[in-house]
């Protein structure tokens, strides 16, 4: 049998950004659901999230997929207000306190992600300032490995809890409550530095 070199190329038939991604199957995949394009053999396939990451097979032939598991990009953000920094409550596991933020959706840049992630979570319209650090600790998430950008931000007005945020409040350095995932040890290097900028 001849080998297969054949890839999945994964697709979120939702995103209006796919359009950027030259295959005309792709508004189909829209309207039907589907999930990935199988590159050599053009199957489209609606089974491909379904199996295991490192058991793709072409549904042409059958050759096993070459897979890789990646680390996920997510973002944070630290948004001063006042005199401290905005804290959301989850509505999901893990449940605590945690900086606002979340998942980079395919197509869309870190600090796209940033401001949407604000907005969703806090209501707030945020002025994006530089990145602070990069956190990738393997253990930082336990639902998966994640690399995390944080982003510091200011913002005007009063936040409003939405999307996964139960609660948002805005708490002082000596204040904080229980945090989720590595939050703790990242306001504890941002007070560090505003300590040290001071």
């Amino acid at each position: 049998m001849k080998k297969c070199p054949a890839t999945y190329r994964r697709v979120n038939p939702k995103a209006e950004h796919n359009s950027e991604i030259s295959d005309p199957r792709v508004p189909q995949m829209r309207e039907r659901g589907l999930s990935a394009i199988h590159q050599v053999c053009g199957h489209a396939d609606d089974k491909a999230d379904a199996v295991p990451w490192d058991r793709l097979q072409c549904p042409a032939c059958g050759q096993a997929i070459p897979a890789y598991r990646n680390p996920v990009p997510t973002v944070d953000i630290i948004i001063a207000l006042g005199t401290g920094v905005v804290l959301v409550k989850r509505k999901n596991p893990p449940l605590a306190w945690a900086l606002p933020g979340g998942f980079v959706d395919y197509g869309e840049s870190l600090e796209q992600a940033a401001v949407r992630e604000a907005r969703e979570e806090t209501g707030l319209s945020i002025r994006l300032g530089r990145q602070f650090h990069t956190y990738s600790d393997p253990d930082r998430d336990p639902r998966q490995h994640t690399v995390s950008t944080v982003f510091l931000a200011t913002a005007q007005g009063t936040p409003v809890a939405g999307d996964d945020a139960g609660e948002v409040a805005v708490f002082m350095e000596g204040a904080l409550p229980v945090l989720a995932f590595d939050h703790a040890r990242i306001l504890e290097d941002y007070f560090a530095a505003q300590r040290t900028a001071a």
